[in-house]
């Protein structure tokens, strides 16, 4: 092949998102051309295809189990014999095994791959069925050794399997630092790492692909370890990269002195050369710590235990159905398992919900371990149960809370509940694609100082905010939660992650979850090097005037090491992002005041929303989906995000629907202010991919790259036709979010190829169905279509802020803080005296406010789309509220009735509400 050709094929490596998609497409390319030479049928340029295809795919192969090092070995050497045919029939066997993963389902015979001779067979269903079915993982070891003594170890640590194992597994070994963190980075199958004594620090292989795997780990300063230090430190990178990874650090130092200095990021340490069978076992035993569903299996046993019932519930055991001539298709729809699980019992092996102390609680326990919480709870009825069982339990009436105004209605129904007084925070507006982003960290802190002047600073209970939004738009979690700790030392975050449950276990995302958060500020106060910095920073705010907001608003403050509390909590739609039962949701708790001030009002707000007779189908998915993600939540993530990623590119670059869509980029969704990075896109056609770890790690707000939304305007379609009217009568595509003029596409862990294959498919029929309308459009039709278009691309009413509380139902009317009783409105409302409707067609709600009046809501108004309150009980009607709601053209607004307009309170209502709070 020329030179040229083989610079292409190096510089299509940007192509692609990461290596995993690489790697298989690889070998696909590897395969065909290998059919090629292997029937006569190759081109003049095959054979060096072939060769540059095979050295870009063999460094890879180093960091697998499968096919790996050897069999790559045998490939070249089969290239080098002019040995097509078997070379042909080898490639073929390893992606079809690489394809169907069916390398995982029985024990790695190199023997049976290199012979190419011998021939697959179907084994049959006997006794050894269910080893071959036994899950499989692999074990990275760490130690710059020769071949042959990997083979060594590698045999003294397999003899040891047994028929009775629950897993089964095969070692891989890499050299060098670098190259444990591309493997652990790169193959999501590595459950165990052992890290020996005699490694390298660099790695010999230098490709783009892998080389975003070392950007990735973001490293600093490697270069200043000693060699004694690289195991420690590769063990910290790796916790902090999957902390849930099994580590083993074996040394030849004295062991007392580096297991204190690893702390739990290793399961166990060995000295000097460990005794393999103690290995081997514990190896076994970490990976089945993670594997156990404590509430499942115990959901699954007492299925086979024959009862009599003789309590609530018919359906308990399927006997109502058994015994029916009318619903047997019931139980033949789902199968009698989930109902022989059925029980409204809490004995026989298994648990309450409501006083957990044996499977539930375990389970729970599991789950804050692999969520990196401090508590768990799980909920049956959704994540709005969770909402409003953190805020119940923590927020008293009177106290003040700031609350993200497009949140989800829980949180809103959730301050009226718990009697809070509510200040409402503004999003960025997105005028163009009508919706909102999220809260700047200036506009909190200006509140909280403005709470602080005017002495109110020790009533402001509670931060709650969206991260991330539906949107994608993701907040830098730790630097808000340092920010307003330095401001209130003690406030409580409550974070919404109802759509960000899958974050944990990316390690990027991560960092921008409430959870990882909360621990890492805790580690950093707790830190020598944060007091120092502190008082640094203490003498560069001293010159700062008192009562300067607006100059304190320009530094990044800090709070104080001996005053601040962490006090996180994180609602989140396991169902939603995750794997388990719809309306499966957790509760997760990072509060170091939790025992002293929370556990007993927690314990009531849990009692108060949770059911007692709760779904034990759900508890037991919750628990399943926690081990799915413990030992394969990498994998699904990175996929989840490549796939997004892939879609991405094809709209961009897909020369017809670039035509006619477009993807909204990072630069679309998020003003540069809020951008310190600088990144406007995640792909750019010229360039590629562009790394996006600087703007995961400092930007203020960054995207969610599982979200992909799609502008729709250029149709002449609005978002909500777009969904219903195409994407789902016509082609069966379901999406949940609409727009006025976008529509909004989620990846998640159970996405795949083919279902992307399948919408860009669709896609490109929309195209070119709008394609050969347009071009049979005459004069009118085309001018009509052409205003449609325009409407939906320039004609957009823009997004109206929070108005304010009216006096009526504010505190503190003459202060200068802006907290209103949401709860006082909402239940006024409740006497259909002291209310009455205003039209918005008629002109009766115009003529009112030209007359001056204030016209006050009585409900939440909740127009779907943005699916959030545009008006709250209590809130004046603004001239762009009414604007806004004018100029919708979606068919569902909750709280409105079309028929009689804006439900508002009496003027006299109004004056009486006023006379009863001056009366407080």
């Amino acid at each position: 092949m020329p030179r040229k050709a083989k610079t292409q094929t190096r510089s299509s490596l940007s192509q692609y998102y990461n290596a995993s998609m690489f790697r298989a497409d690889t070998w696909n390319r590897i395969k065909n051309l290998c059919q090629r030479l292997a029937e006569g049928r190759g081109r003049p340029d095959d054979l060096e295809a072939v060769s540059s295809l095979i050295e870009q795919v063999s460094p890879m192969e180093e960091y697998f189990a499968f096919p790996g090092r050897l069999v790559v070995l045998q490939i070249k050497s089969l290239f080098r014999d002019e040995a097509y045919e078997e070379l042909f029939a080898l490639v073929n066997k390893i992606v079809g095994a690489l394809m169907s993963e069916s390398y995982r389902r029985k024990h790695i015979n190199l023997h049976s791959i290199i012979d190419v001779s011998e021939q697959d067979e179907e084994e049959a269903e006997d006794n050894d069925e269910r080893i071959r079915r036994r899950p499989y993982f692999e074990v990275l070891i760490v130690d710059d050794i020769s071949h042959a003594q990997q083979r060594q170890q590698r045999d003294s640590l397999t003899d040891f399997r047994r028929d009775e194992d629950a897993f089964t597994y095969e070692p891989i070994f890499v050299p060098s630092f670098e190259d444990a963190l591309i493997a652990v980075l790169f193959n999501p199958a590595i459950q165990s790492v052992v890290i020996r004594f005699g490694f390298k620090l660099r790695s010999a292989h230098n490709m783009p692909v892998l080389n975003r795997y070392l950007m990735q780990a973001q490293l600093e300063n490697l270069d200043d370890l000693e060699p004694q230090d690289y195991g420690v430190a590769l063990a910290d990178v790796v916790n902090a990269m999957r902390p849930e990874l099994d580590l083993y650090l074996v040394t030849d130092q004295a062991v007392e002195d580096i297991a204190g200095r690893v702390g739990d990021a290793c399961r166990r340490v060995f000295y000097n050369r460990e005794d393999f069978l103690e290995l081997h076992t514990n190896i076994l035993r970490g990976v089945d710590a993670r594997y156990d569903t404590p509430f499942f299996t115990a959901l699954k046993q007492y299925s086979k235990q024959p009862t009599g019932v003789f309590h609530a519930m018919p359906i308990s055991r399927g006997k109502s159905i058994a015994k029916s001539h009318w619903i047997k298709d019931m139980g033949e729809f789902y199968g009698m398992n989930i109902f022989l699980a059925e029980t409204s019992a809490t004995s026989g092996g298994l648990d309450s919900l409501l006083e957990p102390h044996g499977p539930i609680k375990k389970a729970q326990e599991m789950a804050a371990r692999a969520f990196g919480a401090r508590k768990t709870f799980f909920a049956t009825n959704g994540t709005s149960t969770c909402n409003k069982i953190v805020v119940q339990a923590l927020v008293r009436p009177g106290d003040i809370v700031l609350v993200d105004r497009d949140c989800h209605k829980s949180h809103h129904y959730g301050m009226v509940l718990s009697g809070a007084e509510v200040i409402y925070l503004d999003s960025f507006p997105l005028h163009q694609y009508s919706m909102y982003g999220a809260v700047p960290l200036r506009e909190i802190k200006k509140i909280l100082l403005e709470l602080k002047a005017a002495g109110k600073l020790h009533r402001v209970k509670m931060l709650l905010l969206t991260n991330c939004t539906f949107d994608g738009i993701v907040y830098n979690v730790e630097r808000y939660m340092e920010e307003c700790l330095a401001i209130k030392p003690d406030l409580v975050f409550l974070w919404d992650e109802a759509w960000f449950g899958f974050a944990r276990f990316g390690p990027t995302y991560r960092t921008r979850t409430a959870m990882h958060s909360a621990d890492t500020l805790r580690k950093k106060y707790k830190s020598e090097a944060y007091r120092t910095l502190y008082a640094k920073k203490q003498k560069e705010l001293a010159k700062v005037k008192d009562g300067d907001i607006d100059g304190l608003l320009e530094k990044h403050l800090y709070p104080d090491p001996d005053k601040v509390r962490i006090r996180a909590y994180a609602t989140q739609s396991t169902h939603k992002t995750l794997t388990a039962l719809r309306q499966g949701s957790m509760i997760h708790m990072y509060d170091q005041d939790f025992n002293s001030k929370v556990e007993e009002s927690f314990h009531e707000a849990y009692m108060t929303h949770t059911s007692t007779s709760p779904n034990y189908q759900i508890l037991a998915s919750l628990d399943v989906g926690r081990r799915q993600v413990e030992l394969e939540g990498f994998d699904l993530v990175q996929k989840q995000v490549e796939l997004a990623m892939v879609l991405r590119q094809r709209v961009s670059t897909h020369p017809l629907l670039s035509k006619h869509f477009k993807v909204l980029t990072v630069r679309d969704m998020i003003p540069a202010e809020h951008r310190q990075s600088g990144i406007e896109s995640y792909y750019d056609p010229e360039r590629g991919w562009n790394e996006i770890w600087d703007a995961w790690s400092g930007d203020e707000f960054c995207l969610d790259a599982t979200r992909v939304t799609l502008f729709v305007g250029g149709t002449g379609l609005d978002g909500d036709t777009f969904k219903n009217d195409v994407l789902m009568d016509q082609y069966g595509i379901q999406i949940n979010k609409t727009s006025r003029n976008t529509v909004l596409f989620m990846t998640n862990i159970g996405t795949t190829r083919s279902s992307i294959a399948y919408l860009i498919e669709i896609l490109v029929k929309i195209a070119k169905d709008l394609e050969e309308r347009t071009e049979d459009m005459n004069g009118p039709e085309r001018r009509v279509h052409e205003k449609k278009v325009h409407s939906l691309t320039h004609e957009l009413p823009p997004l109206p802020d929070f108005s304010r509380f009216h006096d009526a139902f504010r505190p503190d009317p003459n202060g200068t803080t802006p907290e209103g009783d949401m709860r006082t409105a909402f239940f006024l409302a409740y006497a259909e005296e002291e209310c009455e409707y205003l039209g918005l067609t008629d002109g009766t709600l115009a003529k009112a406010m030209e007359e001056g009046r204030q016209v006050v809501s009585a409900t939440f108004i909740i127009p779907y789309p943005p699916g959030f309150p545009i008006l709250v009980p209590g809130q004046v009607v603004s001239d762009e509220i009414i604007e806004f709601l004018r100029n919708l053209d979606v068919k569902e607004i909750h709280g409105y009735r079309s028929d009689l307009g804006l439900r508002v309170f009496t003027e006299d209502a109004l004056v009486r509400s006023a006379e009863r709070m001056r009366g407080k």
